[in-house]
């Protein structure tokens, strides 16, 4: 009888770690879902600089026009004919979104204002343009 007690202590004596895995994996799901990610263009804008800029903290929408004037939105290039289609469905997935555009310093002004039209035209009343603060 003794060894079977002395047996049935030892089994006692294991610490189960199973239940703070499964909690340590939850916690990891939790903060994966709720983290924020930072949305880019698609491309590496040279911003020209502004006085009076201000560090804008959401910009649902961005919009991203290059030197050689190409429009990217999310990663992948757009034709300006298309921009206001691409516009309306992101503003439809987030109605309170906001519209940023990066706009290069040596990219022509009348594609800007095209694009800020065509962000209009989408129903988007907050437009704003991206500089780097001086």
């Amino acid at each position: 009888m003794a060894l079977t007690r002395r047996h049935v202590e030892e089994a006692d004596d294991d610490v189960d770690m199973t239940p703070m895995l499964d909690i340590v994996f939850i916690m990891l799901i939790f903060f994966i879902v709720t983290a924020s990610f930072v949305k880019e263009s698609g491309i590496d804008v040279n911003r020209p600089s502004a006085a009076t800029a201000e560090i804008k903290e959401r910009g649902n929408i961005l919009v991203a026009i290059s030197e050689h004037d190409q429009v990217w939105v999310n990663n992948r290039q757009v034709d300006t004919r298309a921009l206001r289609a691409n516009i309306e469905r992101l503003h439809a997935e987030n109605p309170q979104g906001a519209v940023v555009i990066q706009a290069d310093k040596n990219s022509k002004n009348g594609l800007l204002v095209q694009v800020m039209d065509a962000a209009r035209l989408a129903g988007v009343l907050n437009v704003s343009i991206a500089a780097e603060v001086e």
